[in-house]
């Protein structure tokens, strides 16, 4: 077996596997004679460990995808990879662009992490190869996401928060909860959650306007431009794949991470509103907004924080203030 792994810091959030492991996980899904004839780690995720392995007898290459230890997930991050798989059947729709799952375990009998095996999508990451084509080709890319984003907002769920669950039967509900999950993940980190807080208590004080969502609608999570896949030899952006649906949630469409990036700049994104329509501009809406976005701010500073990069947990903190002033 030809072994690749990323080399990393004995304390980096993502912890390797062996090459046993892996020819183990394998053996699991193919059975016990299965030959895996390479392994190579890809270092476009932070979150799962993210192999692309190939196996005798198989016809393409595939994706293995290893969760964290349960004991290093922030309990905001909780079993992500199991909300994605109890995501998929809601996310039908987006099918033919979706990887094809080939297994899931949750067992830990083999490994004792969460991991899924799924198709190997063809494409190059948009992250790459957006940036071959001129900028004046960019709002086709944006058009299209504002299409494959409406088609996810659409889908109708039974009640709020993760897909997997827990489930709350209001929204500021959900979102209270959501954000005390990020106050607690980042007093663990021995970071300063005292301005989330605040914004619990006012979504809390405040839980009328959040509760004028009464439909709970399907939420990507992470659906932006890390993680589309591009057509090779398209004349124009052409999307070929989406994947990385783990964060799902079901809310309000103007909470999602996608919407959220879309209203950062006024720039070629602003093409994504052409397909996807325009946003709620009410004064209640506006001010939900600003709560959607001190989530944002919070699982950001989280994140940065897991990574190392301090300059950017410092930054969140003049960012939390701005949104504290308009929602107290």
């Amino acid at each position: 077996m030809e072994y690749r792994p990323i080399p990393r810091m004995p304390e980096a959030f993502q912890q390797p596997v062996t090459a046993d492991e892996i020819e183990a996980i394998c053996r699991r899904i193919f059975g016990p004679h299965t030959a895996v004839l390479s392994a190579t780690e890809l270092g476009t995720g932070m979150y799962n460990t993210t192999f692309e392995v190939t196996v005798a007898g198989q016809e393409r290459p595939m994706i293995l995808r290893i969760a964290p230890e349960p004991g290093r997930q922030f309990t905001s991050e909780r079993a992500l990879m199991r909300n994605e798989y109890a995501s998929l059947p809601y996310l039908a729709e987006l099918a033919p662009l979706m990887p094809r799952l080939i297994a899931a375990d949750f067992t830990h009998e083999v490994i004792g992490r969460d991991y899924m095996l799924q198709t190997l999508l063809d494409g190059i990451p948009a992250t790459e190869h957006l940036r071959a084509y001129p900028r004046s080709m960019w709002p086709v890319f944006y058009r299209r996401l504002g299409e494959i984003a409406r088609r996810v907002h659409t889908v109708r769920g039974p009640s709020f928060g993760p897909v997997a669950g827990p489930a709350y039967g209001t929204w500021s509900k959900a979102v209270a909860a959501s954000l005390e999950d990020i106050a607690t993940d980042l007093e663990g980190a021995d970071l300063d959650a005292a301005d989330v807080r605040k914004v619990v208590a006012a979504a809390l004080r405040h839980r009328t306007v959040l509760d004028e969502i009464t439909e709970p609608r399907l939420l990507g999570g992470d659906l932006w431009v890390p993680n589309a896949l591009l057509d090779h030899d398209a004349p124009e952006p052409t999307i070929t794949g989406v994947y990385d649906f783990d964060r799902t949630w079901w809310g309000d469409p103007a909470a999602d991470w996608t919407i959220r990036m879309v209203m950062a700049k006024s720039d070629e994104r602003q093409a994504f509103w052409e397909t996807y329509g325009p946003l709620d501009q009410s004064e209640d809406a506006r001010w939900r907004q600003k709560v959607y976005e001190a989530r944002h701010l919070g699982a950001l500073r989280l994140e940065r924080h897991r990574l190392g990069n301090q300059e950017g947990v410092r930054a969140s903190y003049d960012s939390m203030a701005d949104i504290l002033a308009a929602v107290s």
